[in-house]
C-alpha cells in the first residue's frame, strides 16, 4: 500500500513538474502532441519531406521562372585583366584590395597583366593581428576573464578575414611584391589548420599574460611574437626584405630590370596614400544615417586605424559607385553573398530561389531587421567593376569581379541585379575625388564607437 502511495506521489510530481515547465516555457507533452497533430503528412507535405531527404534545399528551391541568363551586357566596365583565386582561405578583403590596385597598375603602366603577392601581405597581416590580441589582453587584464570585451576576444584571437583597412595600414607600413616574389604555400591556400595553431598559442599566452605586472607583459610579448613569427615563416615562408624584378610590356619585351625593397616598389608603380585617398560608405538601416561610426578594434594593426564608415542611404552609395565606375576606377565591395546565389550562372538575384513556396511560408525581414537579428550581414569582399544604366542613368545591374577562380561564377565575375544590390550590399571603398562635399563633410563628426561584438562587425572572408 505504501509502494502504491509513494508511486501515486512520484506520478504526480512528474505531472506537476510537466505543467510547471510549461508554464516556464518548456514543451511538454500535451504541446509536443498537439504539434504532432498539427503535422497532416499531406501529399504535399510528403512529397517535400521526400525531396528534402536527398537534394539541396538550394536546388530545390531554384525558381523555375527565373532561370534564363541575365544579359550581360553593361554599359560601363572598369578595365581589368585576369582572374585571382584565394582558394581554402578567408582573404577576400586582401585580395579585393589587391585587385583594386592591381588594375590601376596594369592601366598605368601597360603590363600584359600582373598580380601581387597576397601571400607577402598575408604574412605581416597574421603577425599584426597577433600583436594586436596580445597587446589587447594586456590592456585588458585588469577587467574579470568574464567581461565581455575579454570574453569576445579570447574568442576572436586572430582570423585570416578583414576589411580594407586591413588593406591600407598593411600596404602602408610594408608594402607590397609580386606574385612570383613571394608565391602561394599549401598553407596560404589553406589556412584552417595553421589558424587553429596560431589561436591555440594566442590564447594560451593570453592566460599569462593576464596574471603579469604591465613591464614583464610587454617583455614577455616580444618573445611570444617571435614564436609567433617563426610559425610563420614555416607556414608561409620568409617575407622579402629586397627583390630584382623585371618589367614587361604588352608585347613581352622587358623594360626594365631593378631591385626594389617592398615600399619602393608599391612607391614606383602605384604611389597612393590609401590610408588618406578613400573613405568606406555603408548602407546600414538600422542606424541613423548621415552619422560616422567605428568599430573597436576592428583593425588589423595595433597602432592602425579602426574600421569608420558613413552611414548612407543606399541611393547614396551608389551615386559614389557609378562615379567610380564611369572613370574606370573600380572598388573595394561587400556584401552578404550566400543569399540567393545561383553558382552556376554567376548571379545575385532575389528571384533566383523560392523558399516561400518551397517551405509554403512567408520570410518577410526587411534589411534593418536582418542586420538587427544576425539574420545578415557582410561576409564576402569583391572588387565592383560594372554597372548596367538605363536611360534615365539609373542602375539596373551590377558585377563584381571575385576571387573565386576564373571557373566560378560568370567568368570568374558574379552579376547581381539591382534589387539584390539594395537588400545584400554593405560596403564601399570610394576615393575621395568621387565623394560630394556634403558627405565628406560628414567626417568632421566625431565618430560613434560601437563594440566589437556589434552586428555589423564581421571581418570578410
Amino acid at each position: 500500500m505504501k509502494k502504491l502511495i509513494l508511486c501515486f506521489f512520484v506520478g504526480m510530481l512528474s505531472v506537476l513538474g510537466v505543467v510547471a515547465q510549461t508554464k516556464n516555457g518548456g514543451i511538454s507533452e500535451e504541446l509536443l502532441g498537439r504539434l504532432r497533430d498539427a503535422y497532416q503528412g499531406t501529399p504535399e507535405q510528403k512529397a517535400v519531406k521526400n525531396a528534402l531527404a536527398s537534394n539541396s534545399i538550394a536546388e530545390l528551391a531554384i525558381n523555375g521562372e527565373n532561370l534564363s541568363m541575365i544579359d550581360t551586357h553593361f554599359s560601363h566596365r572598369v578595365t581589368t585583366k585576369g582572374i585571382t583565386n584565394q582558394k581554402s582561405s578567408g582573404r577576400c578583403w586582401l585580395f579585393t584590395g589587391l585587385n583594386v590596385l592591381r588594375a590601376k597598375m596594369i592601366a598605368k603602366h601597360d603590363l600584359p597583366g600582373f598580380e601581387f603577392s597576397q601571400n607577402y601581405n598575408s604574412f605581416y597581416d597574421l603577425l599584426e593581428k597577433s600583436n594586436l590580441f596580445l597587446q589587447a589582453i594586456i590592456d585588458t587584464r585588469d577587467l574579470p576573464l568574464e567581461d565581455r570585451k575579454v570574453d569576445w576576444l579570447l574568442k576572436n584571437p586572430i582570423g585570416d578575414g578583414g576589411q580594407f583597412t586591413g588593406v591600407s595600414n598593411l600596404i602602408m607600413k610594408y608594402g607590397a611584391v609580386p606574385k612570383e616574389v613571394m608565391p602561394e604555400t599549401y598553407q596560404s591556400e589553406n589556412t584552417g589548420q595553421m589558424g587553429m595553431i596560431l589561436k591555440w598559442k594566442l590564447r594560451e599566452f593570453a592566460l599569462e599574460l593576464r596574471g603579469l605586472k604591465l613591464a614583464k607583459a610587454a617583455e614577455r610579448k616580444e618573445v611570444m611574437l617571435s614564436e609567433i613569427y617563426r610559425i610563420l615563416v614555416e607556414c608561409l615562408g620568409v617575407p622579402p626584405t629586397d627583390f630584382e624584378w623585371t618589367r614587361y610590356d604588352k608585347a613581352g619585351k622587358a623594360v626594365s630590370t631593378k631591385k626594389y625593397t617592398p615600399k619602393s616598389f608599391y612607391d614606383e608603380f602605384i604611389g597612393e596614400d590609401l590610408e588618406n585617398n578613400y573613405i568606406m560608405v555603408m548602407n546600414d538601416p538600422s542606424r541613423e544615417y548621415g552619422k560616422v561610426y567605428e568599430i573597436e578594434y576592428d583593425r588589423h594593426v595595433y597602432d592602425g586605424e579602426n574600421w569608420l564608415y558613413i552611414n548612407l542611404p543606399i541611393e547614396r552609395v551608389k551615386e559614389l559607385a557609378i562615379a567610380s565606375i564611369k572613370d574606370n576606377t573600380a572598388m573595394y565591395f561587400s556584401c552578404d553573398v550566400g543569399k540567393f546565389m545561383d553558382r552556376k550562372k554567376g548571379t545575385l538575384d532575389i528571384n533566383n530561389m523560392d523558399y516561400a513556396s518551397l517551405f509554403r511560408t512567408e520570410f518577410p525581414m526587411d534589411k534593418k531587421q536582418r542586420i538587427q537579428t544576425f539574420s545578415s550581414g557582410s561576409s564576402h569582399a569583391m572588387t565592383l567593376i560594372a554597372v548596367d544604366l538605363d536611360e534615365a542613368g539609373q542602375p539596373k545591374k551590377w558585377m563584381v569581379e571575385n576571387s573565386w577562380g576564373a571557373s566560378s561564377g560568370y567568368q570568374g565575375n558574379l552579376i547581381m541585379t539591382d534589387e539584390w544590390f539594395d537588400n545584400y550590399m554593405f560596403r564601399v571603398v570610394v576615393e575621395k575625388k568621387y565623394v560630394p562635399a556634403d558627405i565628406m563633410k560628414m567626417l568632421e563628426q566625431k565618430p560613434i564607437m560601437l563594440p566589437s561584438w556589434d552586428p555589423m562587425f564581421a571581418p570578410e572572408e
